[in-house]
């Protein structure tokens, strides 16, 4: 009887756990050629492999670059009161300018994180206090990325060898 291993069994291979790190790595080149030629595999086997793994593993998404268009991404951080956490998570989701909504456990004061798309200042305002006006809500503060310093891999190397 050999050894049990501490990963579990999904069925990740080396071959794609490299697969993985290119395809997860930010501004990589990620056609499955470029991926064939770093590996030093055969296209055939990038091609069904990366298929399998997109379709069990990955979540794939297109996202806009709003800034572009002169919009911002705002992060709303809401402490609720009376347990009423769903009741305000599901009222904000019914927002226009709302994308998300998560509920958040760590820091006591926050119960929610809601991710809002704006125009101005003035829009962020009736948004901001169209929050605070709302039933179960403690309190609310708010954040803006302004600059980006670097980005890495949306998941650490560390990691993926470990699944």
């Amino acid at each position: 009887m050999g050894a049990k291993s501490d990963k579990p069994d999904i069925g990740i291979s080396q071959i794609d756990r490299k697969i993985l790190k290119i395809l997860l790595a930010p501004n990589g080149q990620k056609t499955t050629k470029s991926i064939s030629t770093k590996l030093g595999i055969p296209v055939t086997t990038v091609r069904r492999r990366r298929k399998r793994l997109e379709g069990k593993f990955l979540k794939m998404q297109y996202v806009l670059d709003i800034e572009k268009f002169g919009w911002r991404r705002i992060d709303f951080f809401i402490s609720i009161r009376n347990g009423m956490v769903n009741a305000v998570a599901n009222k904000l989701m019914d927002f226009e300018d709302v994308t998300y909504v998560g509920k958040s456990i760590g820091e006591h004061t926050i119960d929610l994180r809601v991710e809002t798309i704006v125009k101005d200042n003035a829009i962020l305002l009736d948004l901001l206090e169209e929050i605070k006006g709302m039933d179960g809500v403690k309190d609310v503060v708010w954040s803006e990325i302004v600059s980006v310093v670097g980005r890495k891999i949306s998941i650490p190397v560390s990691i993926i060898d470990k699944i």
